[in-house]
């Protein structure tokens, strides 16, 4: 055998092997390279949108709590407000109240001291009557009477 046509066989061997290869064998790797290539790039681009929806989420997170907290703190205050209502409303009437209870207790007592008066007034009359009728001596009619107390009650 021929050395020469041995290398000029293998290098045409090679030669249809190289095209075989090239024709059917190297298209479907190219293609299933360049679909993983894709998939890695959307891949990629999907982790990088996830990474940027969740610092979203995590600021509209921050935000709703700065938000939640303020209105916790109006509630709060709006609470102590109504709270300090409340008690100024309860003094007030518990005010009013002392106030009508005083003025009650005080006609109460002008009740009593006019009652008193005239108690008095009866006793003074039916005592300058007995007085009268000592030093008279004798006894004073009822008409007579009741002229005298009158007139003692009109002075005093």
């Amino acid at each position: 055998m021929n050395i020469n046509a041995t290398i000029i066989g293998q290098s045409i061997a090679f030669l249809v092997f190289v095209w075989f290869c090239m024709k059917y064998v190297w298209p479907p790797i190219m293609q299933a390279l360049s679909e993983r290539q894709k998939k890695i790039a959307e891949g990629l681009e999907a982790a990088t949108r996830a990474s940027q929806d969740l610092e979203l989420a995590q600021q509209k997170a921050t935000d709703n709590l700065r938000e939640a907290k303020e209105q916790a703190q109006a509630i709060i205050e709006q609470a102590t407000r109504r709270a300090t209502q409340l008690i100024d409303e309860s003094k007030e009437q518990a005010r009013a109240e002392g106030e009508r209870l005083k003025v009650a207790a005080q006609a109460d007592i002008e009740q009593e001291v006019n009652r008193a008066r005239e108690v008095l007034r009866a006793e003074v009359a039916t005592l300058a009557v007995a007085g009268a009728e000592k030093i008279l001596g004798s006894h004073i009619d009822n008409g007579a009477n009741d002229k005298l107390v009158d007139q003692l009650v009109a002075e005093l």
